[in-house]
């Protein structure tokens, strides 16, 4: 099963680079030009510069400033082969909470070897820009989020004990996010911590295209007779799936553009499938959803506009089996796959590479901002869903199925530049 090692973190010098808290950044791909440019302002070394390189030739770019920074001490490496446990703590819709995992090297294994499993699609576009960036710098910036199954909690029971001192490491971002850091040395406990994985499957929650980017990195390195054993590896971080902190969002979406377009028409056409609770005021829809996600039920609401929402609840699940025979019933059971399968796609006529190139189709994550998009006539609609359970994932990926892209939204995001990995080490 998985096989993890630990290793030497590459990490910001704070003595000669600044205060951590102006050289992390959250995930490249959430963060706009503007952004970067703050956290440059802020401190020029901010990892966003070899994370996200900018320019005419940005992956040279970054290859040379890995390369000065370390050269100035900028960075380091750290001197003994480790563990870190990371923690996140966090408001989020009233709830105050914390999760808590360890970043470590993981092997890499293709997909169909059952150890990592995924459960989204990728783009082809993201993983070229991730392969550039990693056959120029060969560096892990960011770590890879991965879920695990433990029902004794063995795991997080023994990094509870190693981190039962003050962090290393603490900062609280501009989303009020706490990140703390702890640094595992002990080679007893370290080797504790890999037997207890030896028998663990890992269910990637966000980062499939940067796995899928180290596959094909590794690939091109043993083609080409380069690396050392450290292309081998990715940088994880992994956490309990029955983790109490654990909060999956939703990511509701934006149809725009389609011609033609009738509300009632569709709504008309969807009470084949759903029944309908109509006129129910915008603001109650997200509370109406959560009654019906706690019973179990398939649903999602419709927004127009004019403060109305029409929330849709499938009638039959076996109509998902009829449309969708080869697909496993865990992807088939999905509210994202009844929504894109008989509202998008069979009504709207919004087919997948429609879906996967945003013709027709954008993705928010925010309830205003969709309810928003379609008062101000920047979207004809918005379907508001409710999010995704952890299980619904695990299922999914145990079955070899993918999800639709942007069915699952971890909250909060692993934050980047606390760690780092050098594939330079075996």
């Amino acid at each position: 099963m998985a096989e993890i090692k630990p290793f030497k973190g590459l990490r910001f010098n704070t003595q000669k680079a600044g205060k951590i808290e102006e050289l992390v950044c959250p995930p490249y791909d959430i963060i706009s030009d503007e952004q970067r440019k703050n956290y440059l302002e802020k401190n020029p070394d901010n990892i966003i510069r070899l994370e996200l390189p900018k320019g005419d030739h940005p992956y040279e770019d970054a290859r040379t400033t890995l390369q000065t920074q370390l050269e100035n001490g900028i960075l380091k490496n750290d001197e003994k082969d480790s563990v870190y446990i990371y923690e996140e703590e966090f408001t989020i819709n009233g709830l105050h909470t914390k999760f808590k995992g360890c970043i470590v090297r993981v092997k890499l294994e293709e997909f169909s070897k059952g150890i990592v499993l995924p459960h989204e699609e990728t783009l082809s576009k993201a993983k070229q820009d991730r392969f550039n960036l990693m056959k120029a710098t060969n560096c892990n910036f960011s770590q890879i989020y991965s879920l695990y199954m433990d029902p004794e909690h063995k795991i997080i029971d023994r990094l509870d004990q190693l981190s039962l001192d003050n962090a290393e490491i603490e900062l609280t971002d501009d989303e009020n996010v706490t990140h703390r850091l702890w640094t595992v040395t002990d080679s007893e406990q370290i080797s504790a911590i890999c037997k207890d994985f030896a028998d663990k499957k890992l269910y990637i929650a966000d980062g499939h295209h940067r796995y899928e980017t180290a596959l094909n990195y590794r690939n091109y390195c043993h083609e080409n007779n380069i690396g050392n054993g450290g292309e081998n590896y990715v940088m994880m971080m992994l956490v309990d799936m029955e983790h109490p902190g654990l909060v999956v969002l939703p990511t509701h979406r934006l149809v725009r553009d389609l011609p033609q377009f009738d509300s009632e028409k569709l709504l008309g056409e969807c009470k084949d499938y759903f029944d309908t609770e109509e006129n129910i005021a915008v603001n109650d829809a997200e509370k109406r959803l959560k009654e019906l996600y706690d019973d179990g039920k398939k649903a999602f609401a419709f927004y127009g506009g004019n403060a109305v929402c029409t929330i849709l609840v499938l009638k039959d699940n076996a109509v998902l089996s009829q449309l969708l025979p080869e697909k496993n019933e865990a992807l088939r059971q999905l509210d994202v796959t009844v929504l894109h399968t008989l509202v998008l796609e069979k009504i709207f006529g919004i087919d997948a590479d429609n879906m996967a190139k945003q013709i027709n189709l954008t993705y928010v994550k925010q309830f205003d901002e969709a309810v928003s998009a379609v008062d101000q006539k920047n979207a004809q609609c918005a379907f508001i869903l409710n999010p995704t359970r952890v299980t619904e994932i695990r299922d999914v990926a145990a079955a070899g199925e993918k999800m639709p892209q942007k069915s699952t939204y971890f909250y909060p995001k692993l934050i980047t530049g606390l760690v780092m990995n050098s594939l330079d080490q075996n």
